[in-house]
């Protein structure tokens, strides 16, 4: 049962996590910090000696194995005690003592690559065919080499990092016009209530007012800050994408998006594939709209009205439900699986509930050497539980890579990352379903997976394509304009909603309120082809024969052990996943689909949605 307190040390202690499996005081911390210090300094002397043979060059290797594993252990066991209780000053500096040691780490090996890429690939490569222990470290000697295609002398190396103390310009004054400096109006509501409308109150409004024009009015004065300053902000995303361009042409890549994709080795098709195959979809999300806009009793249907669910949650989710439900569910990847479950859940590495100071949020902590360690902030909703299945499938993805790949392997690309967490959702999705027997159960947990798919598929689609047509404004040498940004996103709006939606002139610069657009280019578009690829593996492992079950269920556990050993394409096609392929993408459209069809249904036996 949740505590009824936001004490933490009223909270009992199998809720709440135990740091000493990394370290059983803040002695040894101490210790292992200093000895962390030395280990980089010792690794300074390396310098100059690669040259000089396979040991040498394997001997590096091996020290800055040896150096990440322990940074491992000294950074989280502050920095998850800071997320306990983010007031205290004491553990807060110890945090801060860590960052300037890890900067100083980089630091002291920043020699490493420039020297190793002073040797021939062939001569590399001669050490490894004559020493196995060298040849583990392959893959990221290969990578390396790889990406020195597109590295520059060291006359054009030197401006490039010139030019990047300005690389940050741009978002930064975004983040101060957005946030820092913005002045967010006050609403009345119709409940006479004043809120002024933030960006947490904006989300809270549109997604639990009962009342449209309520959302409306939110709606209307959140975008109405963003339309106050659109001319600075167009000035902002041209700059982001003039930026984008010049780093582009610089390094000798043809497109911004060949640019982005390089560093992982994925081919620009993913991406066009990904939004062309959605497009010729978007028929199926204008389905589900204009079901909700039915089975909500709307005659206008905008986009502040896409969030507000359709009938409220009757019931709470206590974190011991969801616990026993999260195991149960991953009962189709085998027992082995389910028990490496049931034992992260029993190893006192989980933090469950709300406490004055703790961190907000979700998310799986990598901790080498130890377990992962998972923070929650469990309030008893739907979305706690699921919150619950993603971040297990992060924590069983760490478990499997490093328990099958060396250190050097060990993490794994966010292109692959987010696959397990939203394959575990569908399998918990799937379970809670087949055993609900009230139409107004199903209606609120089919609502909630179908809400994921339209803001983690479709959304992050629309943004990708929003994304890829900037872009190529700056690579043709076409005006950037507050304007012009409105009306590619305008016409994308209709594009992938139709005539679900109807009009509503603010809606057109949504663009410039999404933070990831001006601080993080050409990431979003992960979300949705880790979404496919976990579609795509659900549709092979779920409702298979038991012989092809097997084998998918194989193949997606290679996967997970795989963590970094390959370029992230080879890892997914191995799975079974090819996301240069439509086929892909359907699979998320099925099983959408079918979600929608199963909504329909269940809101007619209500008399709802006709």
């Amino acid at each position: 049962m949740k505590p009824q307190t936001r004490v933490r040390s009223e909270i009992p202690h199998e809720y709440k996590w135990d740091l000493t499996s990394i370290f059983p005081s803040w002695q040894e911390w101490e210790q292992s910090y200093a000895r962390l210090e030395t280990l980089i300094a010792t690794f300074a002397g390396r310098r100059g000696s690669l040259a000089s043979g396979p040991e040498a060059l394997l001997g590096a290797f091996e020290a800055m194995d040896e150096l990440g594993q322990l940074a491992y252990a000294v950074w989280y066991y502050p920095s998850l005690a800071h997320d306990e209780d983010q007031r205290d000053n004491e553990v807060g500096a110890r945090r801060q003592k860590v960052q300037i040691l890890l900067a100083r780490w980089q630091q002291a090996t920043s020699w490493f690559n420039p020297e190793l890429l002073g040797l021939t690939l062939e001569r590399v490569r001669a050490w490894m065919a004559a020493s196995s222990a060298l040849a583990v470290y392959r893959f990221a000697i290969e990578n390396l080499y790889r990406l020195q295609e597109h590295v520059l002398d060291d006359k054009g190396e030197r401006l490039m990092s010139l030019v990047g103390r300005f690389d940050a310009t741009p978002s930064d004054a975004y983040e101060a016009l957005s946030t820092a400096d913005a002045k967010f109006p006050t609403i009345t509501l119709t409940d006479g209530r004043q809120v002024t409308v933030s960006y947490g109150e904006f989300r809270s409004i549109l997604a639990t007012a009962r009342r449209q024009e309520d959302r409306e009015a939110a709606f209307k004065a959140y975008l109405g800050t963003f339309e106050a300053a659109r001319n600075t902000y167009a000035a902002l995303y041209n700059g982001i994408c003039q930026r984008d361009w010049f780093a582009a042409q610089a390094r000798g890549y043809a497109t911004t998006l060949d640019a982005a994709l390089h560093v992982h080795h994925i081919p620009s098709s993913v991406v066009e594939t990904l939004i062309a195959a959605t497009r010729a979809h978007a028929a199926s999300l204008q389905r589900y709209h204009k079901l909700r806009k039915r089975a909500l009793g709307l005659d206008r249907y905008s986009l502040y009205d896409i969030q507000v669910p359709i009938v409220d949650a009757a019931r709470t989710y206590s974190y011991d439900e969801a616990r026993a439900w999260v195991e149960a569910s991953v009962a189709p990847l085998g027992e082995a699986y389910r028990e490496r479950v049931r034992r992260s859940f029993g190893s006192r590495s989980i933090d469950v509930y709300e406490n004055d100071g703790k961190r907000s949020g979700a998310y799986s902590a990598p901790v080498y050497g130890v377990h992962p360690y998972m923070l929650l902030n469990h309030n008893d909703t739907l979305d706690a539980v699921f919150t619950l299945a993603h971040e297990m499938g992060h924590n069983m993805h760490t478990v499997l890579a490093h328990a099958h790949q060396p250190f050097v392997y060990s993490d794994y690309t966010i292109f692959v990352a987010e696959v397990p967490s939203t394959f575990n959702e569908a399998l918990l999705l799937d379970y809670l379903l087949a055993r609900s027997t009230d139409p107004r159960e199903r209606i609120v947990l089919l609502e909630h997976a179908i809400e994921s798919m339209a803001g983690t598929f479709f959304a992050q689609v629309l943004f990708a394509d929003y994304e890829l047509q900037a872009h190529r404004l700056a690579e043709t040498d076409e005006p950037i304009t507050a304007e012009i940004l409105s009306d590619i996103y305008g016409t994308l709006l209709t594009d992938y909603y139709g005539d679900a939606l109807d009009e509503e002139p603010l809606a057109r610069l949504t663009w410039a309120r999404v933070p990831h657009f001006f601080g993080s280019p050409y990431y979003v578009y992960q979300y949705a082809t880790c979404f496919a690829s976990a579609a795509r593996l659900a549709d092979q492992i779920l409702g298979k024969e038991p012989d092809a079950r097997a084998d998918a269920v194989e193949r997606y556990l290679d996967l997970l052990k795989s963590g970094g050993s390959d370029y992230p394409m080879n890892q997914l096609q191995r799975a079974g996943v090819d996301l240069r392929e439509p086929d892909t993408v359907q699979a998320v459209i099925t099983r959408f689909d079918a979600l929608v069809g199963r909504l329909e249904a269940d809101l007619a036996a209500l008399g709802l949605g006709r």
